[in-house]
């Protein structure tokens, strides 16, 4: 009796009748046959393949690429960018990112990667609930993870690895905007307040630094003399472009930040004006001294930057179309989710604005 056991598969393909010419690169259900001596037995794969991926003689699919294999690909393009015209700090969300995808597909799916063509909208849909439910990890968390995913995808629509957008139809809920920024008693507490450590001392001054500058983190720490320009009339100015978008801004330095200067001038190396430690370091260090501090509001470094939109320039009456330009924005709505409209600025435009108009209309209350 012949009892050898014989595997193979094929794609089961349309009909003649069935087939149409609207369908280009459709993929084909993946079946399998077992035959052992004169019994036949198929069962289906639950996989499916693009006619032109599938090897006829083999009997198996053609090499593609894998969404972790895309996306390392990705981040590795994105490192090798990086102080050409990309951040060292965006990196790190890559890492987060494809950790996430990794950790997500042997949970859900039970495997360790998955071919760009497997890709659909369920996928992206079980990874979305995967990410808010189970995760349960904050809004701005997920947006950042899902957009890069997104990001991944469509770069393999442009180089021709996927040949249809998979995910269309689905949409990323972008978080509201919130806005953090220091009350005017807390910036002058954190600027009054005395520290006995110098390194408290120092990062409390780099903080300050950029909330009357502007500066972001990247821009404050790769900022050098060379940056810093005299005017004809004496002033100095901050010129200079975003790292993060290469936008060029320019800021006047008023007395604060020319003291800090003044006071950390030839303490760093490269000509840089200031010896920037990192930015975890410093956002540590910056919880520990709005404790002592007595500040209640959540802090961090890029607190300072908001602390220069909404104190130091908007609620002072600067132009919010000049506090775009001195932070380096591509739009003004950008800089809209800065602006802090309290009490205490309603109050001071509606003061000027009833100076303005006081004698210039009249009213009766007898007109009828």
């Amino acid at each position: 009796m012949n009892n050898e056991l014989k595997v193979f598969f094929y794609i089961k393909r349309e009909s003649r009748l069935e087939k149409s010419n609207t369908k280009e690169n459709v993929s084909y259900p993946i079946i399998g046959k077992i035959i052992i001596g004169n019994s036949i037995a198929q069962f289906g794969s639950k996989l499916s393949v693009p006619e032109h991926l599938w090897n006829v003689k083999s009997g198996i699919a053609t090499t593609q690429k894998t969404l972790l294999v895309h996306f390392k690909d990705m981040a590795e393009e994105f490192r090798r960018r990086i102080g050409i015209d990309r951040s060292a700090n965006t990196y790190p969300k890559y890492n987060v990112t494809y950790k996430n995808l990794k950790r997500f597909l042997k949970e859900k799916y039970h495997i360790e990667d998955i071919p760009l063509t497997q890709l659909d909208l369920p996928f992206i849909e079980s990874y979305d609930y995967y990410l808010r439910v189970e995760r349960k990890l904050k809004a701005e968390s997920i947006v950042t993870i899902v957009a890069l995913l997104l990001k991944a995808v469509r770069i393999a629509l442009h180089r021709n690895m996927i040949t249809y957008p998979p995910f269309l139809g689905y949409k990323l809920g972008k978080p509201e905007f919130v806005q953090r920024t220091l009350t005017a008693e807390e910036l002058d507490r954190l600027i009054s307040t005395p520290f006995k450590s110098s390194s408290q001392s120092f990062i409390r001054d780099l903080f300050i630094f950029s909330a009357f500058t502007g500066l972001s983190f990247i821009d404050l720490k790769q900022l050098t003399w060379k940056d810093v320009i005299t005017e004809e009339d004496g002033s100095l100015w901050i010129s200079m472009s975003r790292q993060k978008t290469d936008i060029p801004f320019n800021v006047k330095l008023l007395d604060v930040p020319i003291r800090i200067m003044e006071k950390y001038k030839g303490l760093a190396k490269d000509n840089l004006v200031f010896a920037v430690l990192s930015q975890g370091r410093i956002n540590y260090a910056l919880k520990v001294i709005a404790k002592h501090c007595n500040i209640s509001t959540k802090i961090s470094f890029h607190v300072s930057r908001h602390c220069f939109a909404s104190q130091l320039c908007l609620s002072q009456g600067v132009p919010i179309e000049s506090v775009s330009r001195m932070m380096g924005h591509r739009n003004i709505q950008t800089t809209q989710r800065y602006a802090r409209v309290n009490n205490e600025k309603i109050g001071s435009d509606m003061k000027v604005l009833s100076n303005r108009l006081a004698n210039k209309f009249t009213y009766s209350a007898n007109n009828q």
